[in-house]
């Protein structure tokens, strides 16, 4: 994976806190002054202005969905002070925070959108096994994404890990990204950051559930950076599948299964990639 896609995926990850130049730069295995020459030409602006316009757009977005308090999201921005947000939000967008508040909509605000990863080279895939694994109860954070528009899911991680390890009824400390697309949907899917469950009683605000059957599935393994891993599933759908003898069995789409051997911090490791199969 390229450093440039390291980096993105990096930032989206965890713009919503305070990071530096350098954590940057070692996950994307290069030197500080490398990686501000090569982000700037290959993306057209500096990481600074990425991720500040990154944290002013989703402060638009808040607004605009009528967010209680300014001083709230100006924090969660990074800003010390309402002066301060309001200044940078103005000198970005044109127009304040209360205005954009007020009027309900982002209008013609030009937010900045995730910058897309570009993925490896297809790899080789592994030989799989199989699993037969019981009915499941997860519960996460679910959002929907065009395809090619996925950049965001960094950040829905980054919100969802929030609540890792202390979600109501949580099953072990294994995370999951499950994939599913409605019915008659082509254009996009829905993905959930997720846990087991014991039960859905006390989940926090804005969680939903899903269940999963009872069911057998082809485990592969997706190696280095999870950036890479959209290049895996190409070759499970497009090449493994149709020679396989196996049909896909229904829901979810994949699941992506990240246990102690993945690191969230610098999204290295290895990550299981479950597919359900029926003969």
């Amino acid at each position: 994976m390229n450093a440039i896609g390291k980096a993105l995926w990096f930032i989206e990850s965890h713009y919503a806190r305070d990071i530096s130049l350098e954590e940057i730069a070692e996950t994307a295995g290069l030197s500080r002054y490398h990686l501000s020459r090569v982000f700037g030409l290959a993306t057209g602006c500096s990481i600074s202005g990425y991720i500040r316009a990154r944290r002013l757009s989703a402060a638009a977005l808040s607004l605009a969905d009528g967010a209680s308090s300014i001083l709230a999201v100006a924090l969660d921005a990074g800003y010390s002070s309402h002066e301060a947000f309001t200044r940078a939000f103005r000198d970005h967008f044109g127009v304040t925070p209360e205005e954009v508040r007020n009027r309900g909509h982002i209008g013609d605000l030009e937010l900045m959108e995730p910058i897309r990863m570009n993925t490896a080279p297809l790899p080789k895939l592994e030989e799989p096994r199989f699993e037969t694994a019981p009915a499941m109860l997860m519960a996460g954070l679910q959002q929907t994404y065009s395809y090619g528009g996925n950049a965001g899911i960094p950040s829905l991680w980054q919100r969802f890990n929030e609540h890792f390890g202390t979600i109501p009824g949580q099953v072990g400390n294994v995370a999951y990204g499950i994939c599913t697309q409605e019915d008659g949907q082509d254009s996009s899917f829905q993905y959930m950051s997720a846990a087991k469950v014991r039960d859905t009683s006390e989940l926090p605000e804005g969680f939903e559930s899903m269940k999963l059957p009872a069911q057998t599935y082809a485990i592969f393994a997706h190696r280095g950076h999870i950036s890479g891993i959209s290049a895996t599933c190409h070759v499970i759908f497009t090449e493994w599948l149709p020679k396989s003898g196996y049909k896909h069995a229904g829901l979810p789409d994949l699941m992506e299964r990240y246990d102690d051997r993945f690191d969230p911090r610098t999204g290295m490791g290895l990550t299981e990639i479950w597919i359900p199969v029926k003969s």
